[in-house]
């Protein structure tokens, strides 16, 4: 432990450039909270809103700021003696930005309830990309659809971070899974689950899907969602995930009888170990799409802006 750490830190909004390595106090660790030593750090799109300052009710983080929710690494230091978290046991877990400091740093201390062991399986940059992602896709699938034989779930923009989860985690309670994406992904998401892969580049979704029981907008425009509203059978559920829904939106799903709902993930260190139970049982798998170091994050929120990432990206941080 050194009183100081190497971090990347925001000190106004704006591009990717606003990201700049600096040398920041090590934080304390309070109360029930456990002191983790980074190893790697999910990228993820709050990361890009909170940086611009357009997080909206997710809340952005006082300036200066370090950014980050997922993290992968070990702990260095417990609430006390006999906690099941111990200093040396690999963990991984949900930073908690915008209350606190994020974990685009060496080190990060945050509530134990938001922190689990580290799927054993999986490296400590494959872990980092984990848990917001399996989070959301949980309570979206589980939660929300409550995911099971006979239902038929459309999942839009599955290869993505959440989506790829999401996909996995319908197809593992029994639900037909219909997902749109690029022909690249085609093969691939099918190997996750997919019983149908709609190819969003050409032509009209809507025309290639019959009706579903649940709907999981991942895109976060209003136009896809207006679109996927008829695809749901009346008295199913729309969960626009990305934005909050609109008025616009609300009357349509009104007038076809389907149930429409926004959602925020909430960490949860019981949900983490499931999910890494499943994972390394071979249930489950996280794509990781590319590595950056901790101080090129601002070319991992550029490649991210533009789109199209399969899976997550991750910064890494430290040798494991």
């Amino acid at each position: 432990m050194t009183s100081t750490m190497r971090a990347m830190v925001i000190t106004e909004n704006g591009g990717p450039d606003v990201l700049l390595p600096r040398e920041i106090p090590t934080p304390t660790r309070l109360g029930s909270e456990v002191l983790v030593r980074v190893l790697a750090a999910g990228v993820n799109p709050f990361d890009v809103e909170a940086r611009e300052g357009r997080a909206g009710s997710c809340g952005s983080p006082e300036l200066p700021a370090v950014l980050g929710c997922d993290f992968s690494g070990v702990v260095v230091e417990s609430p006390y003696a006999l906690h099941p978290l111990k200093p040396g046991h690999e963990v991984y877990g949900v930073a908690s930005v915008p209350r606190s400091a994020g974990s685009y740093a060496e080190f990060v201390s945050v509530p134990a309830l938001s922190v689990a062991r580290k799927p054993g399986t999986l490296s400590h940059v494959e872990a980092a990309g984990v848990p917001l992602a399996a989070l959301t896709a949980w309570g979206l699938v589980v939660d929300v659809a409550k995911a099971h034989e006979g239902q038929r779930i459309l999942i839009h923009a599955g290869a993505g971070g959440v989506g790829h989860f999401a996909v996995q985690f319908a197809a593992y309670f029994g639900a037909h899974v219909v997902t749109t994406a690029s022909a690249r992904n085609a093969s691939w998401l099918r190997q996750l689950g997919a019983a149908q892969v709609v190819d969003h580049t050409v032509g009209a979704f809507e025309d290639s899907v019959a009706p579903v029981d649940v709907a999981l907008d991942l895109v976060g425009d209003t136009d896809t969602a207006l679109r996927t509203v008829h695809l749901v059978r009346p008295g199913g559920t729309l969960v626009a995930v990305s934005a909050p829904p609109t008025s616009v939106l609300q009357d349509a799903a009104d007038s076809a009888g389907v149930r429409l709902t926004g959602y925020a993930v909430a960490p949860d260190a019981t949900c983490l170990a499931v999910i890494a139970r499943l994972i390394d049982s071979g249930d489950v798998g996280v794509y990781v799409d590319d590595v950056y170091d901790l101080e090129d994050a601002a070319d991992a929120h550029r490649t991210l802006a533009r789109g199209h990432t399969r899976g997550k990206l991750v910064l890494k941080i430290a040798d494991e």
